[in-house]
């Protein structure tokens, strides 16, 4: 019965506060705080539920995991253990100062308030940057780089704790000093567990073909891993995220993503649930005042202290905004630190849920937050003078606009004959990347005439224009055509409406970006349901032939429906076609 209640109430307040505009996990935490015991009490034990969703947590690291080779995470050290280290730190230091001074507790309990509060959700984050696509960014990766140093900081937090604690000691707990060497050979164990029996044991799955057992193998690469740390009294979500690293290089690994997904976001749901059910109204009634200015001064504290160290570490203005905003809540392992500190007698029980209520309420805005942060980017704009523009290019002989997919691959084949070429784009984060991988792209808005002057236009043989989207219109296109007449000008199309739009332009070509991979998947689908190359041949030689009269029509009347008789569809096949030739 419960399982059906979280489900329904998921369903509904999911949908409405997507529809609102608010995303999925505050509708999850509200929901939740509606079906828990402290409203209308449809669920009884919450702490069952979060003690069984946190495995979600677990799979998300295990899905980002995947997704970073060991290279790359080399790569990342100096943000892992730089930027993080410095933001629990200092986090750490001020929060615990601001429980000493501003609320009267004793420097132990300050603490271990003050750790638990300099921690991140990585559960909200996390999926955020995912979706968003920033986890391939540089950007992204810093946000990643110390969420990931702060669930490494949870051992020696615990360790902290239990170290101060005015508790009698627990025989059954390891001390710290053992958990430290728990947790380096729990890693090397899980490395080498990853390399010599799960790898071996995908391959084996693999050959079976067998789509019910990559499930099977991948849930039992969670939870293994993750099981393996829970009884060492670790980081759970480390050691499934260390797991999903050893497999990244393997063959499987987007089969594994694919099959793993669904439960990461089924459990991860249910934990946010979890959180809005263990939400105590009463403590929020007593002490509403208290609650919500916790909550605001922790966010407001972590944002300045998270943008003020972004920006010792290079980061422009707008981006170490985001930085402090996107990491400015408290997170779910607050929960565990300060059932920890309560057990060990440094607050008490009513304290941690005040703190519980306050972590809670900080969640919670992260939505409003994310919103602030698209509104100060859109009045701090990336400085042009971080980035070189073609002003200091050298000579060249071809410009390409727009580094990205399409781009890429032109200004590769030009490359490959030692043509020189000048790579103009107006996204700091592509250039920022390219750079990571040796190549010199130079920033500005390439439709500008005074800029393409800059780089070299008027001694170059072409331009080609290659943005991703709708690129330059017939508008932008002229005035480069009379600045520059002798240069060769190429652009790509978004579609047929934009190849319409600069018929008549003197134009040395215009290609429809997903034209030609579009004819080349139809060739292999005719010839893998068995039609005969020559067959093929002749269905692709009267498609061009049709498509470019219908364009010429279209551009010729202004019409997009000219010439729609000449379109194949159901019914109208190839004129005078014999039965399908099969091989």
């Amino acid at each position: 019965m419960d399982g059906a209640v979280m489900l329904g109430a998921a369903l509904i307040f999911v949908t409405l506060f997507r529809r609102l505009g608010l995303g999925a996990t505050l509708g999850y935490i509200v929901g939740g705080a509606i079906i828990g015991p402290q409203f209308l009490g449809l669920v009884r034990d919450p702490e069952s539920v979060m003690r069984v969703s946190e495995i979600g947590i677990a799979f998300l690291l295990f899905l980002v995991g995947l997704e970073l080779h060991p290279s790359r995470l080399w790569r990342l050290r100096k943000d892992i253990f730089g930027l993080g280290l410095i933001q629990v730190l200092l986090c750490g230091a001020a929060l615990a100062a601001l429980m000493r001074f501003g609320l009267g507790f004793s420097p132990e309990a300050s603490l271990a308030l003050g750790m638990p509060l300099a921690l991140s959700s990585t559960a909200q984050v996390l999926p955020m940057l995912r979706s968003s696509g920033e986890l391939s960014h540089p950007r992204g990766e810093r946000a990643f780089s110390v969420l990931l140093f702060q669930d490494l900081s949870i051992v020696p937090m615990i360790t902290i704790i239990a170290a101060m604690s005015r508790a009698p000691a627990d025989p059954s707990a390891p001390p710290g000093w053992l958990l430290v060497l728990y947790t380096a050979g729990a890693i090397v164990g899980l490395v080498l567990a990853g390399r010599f029996l799960i790898n071996p044991l995908f391959r084996l799955v693999g050959r079976l073909g067998e789509r019910e057992l990559f499930v099977v193998a991948g849930l039992f690469a969670v939870i293994a891993s993750a099981s393996l740390m829970h009884s060492l009294h670790l980081s759970t979500a480390l050691g499934a995220f260390i797991a999903g690293v050893v497999l990244a290089e393997s063959p499987y690994r987007h089969e594994l993503e694919s099959d793993v997904d669904p439960f990461r976001s089924l459990l991860l749901g249910m934990f946010f649930l979890s959180v809005g059910m263990l939400l105590d109204f009463g403590v929020v009634a007593a002490q509403p005042w208290l609650v919500v200015g916790l909550a605001v001064a922790i966010i407001a504290i972590k944002a300045l202290v998270i943008a003020a160290i972004a920006r010792l570490f290079g980061m422009p203005a707008g981006r170490a905004i985001w930085l402090g905003l996107l990491l400015s809540q408290a997170g779910e392992f607050g929960f565990v630190l300060f059932g920890q500190a309560a057990a060990a007698q440094l607050i008490t029980a009513g304290t941690a849920s005040l703190m519980a209520a306050v972590v809670t309420l900080s969640m919670v805005s992260t939505p409003f937050l994310m919103r602030l942060t698209e509104w100060v980017l859109e009045r701090i704009p990336e400085p042009d003078a971080a980035l070189e523009g073609p002003e200091f290019s050298p000579e060249t002989n071809a410009i390409v606009v727009g580094y990205g997919r399409f781009g890429q691959t032109v200004a590769q084949m030009l490359m490959a004959k030692r043509i020189p070429v000048t790579l103009i784009d107006s996204k700091p984060s592509q250039i920022e990347l390219s750079e990571e991988f040796g190549t010199k792209v130079y920033y500005g808005d390439g439709t500008r005439i005074d800029l393409l002057r800059t780089a070299g236009a008027e001694t170059a043989e072409a331009i080609l224009f290659c943005q991703d989207g709708q690129g330059p219109g017939r508008a932008t296109l002229e005035p480069i055509l009379e600045a520059f007449p002798h240069a060769r000008v190429l652009v790509r199309a978004y579609d047929r409406r934009q190849v319409i739009e600069l018929d008549g332009l003197d134009l040395e070509f215009v290609q429809r970006e997903l034209f030609e991979s579009a004819v080349r998947m139809g060739r292999k689908a005719l010839l893998s349901v068995g039609v005969a190359i020559r067959e093929v041949d002749r269905v692709e030689a009267e498609y061009r032939a049709r498509d470019c009269e219908r364009l010429e029509l279209q551009a010729a009347t202004g019409d997009l429906h000219a010439a729609s008789e000449r379109m194949f569809a159901v019914g109208r096949a190839l004129p005078d076609e014999a039965p399908a030739e099969r091989d």
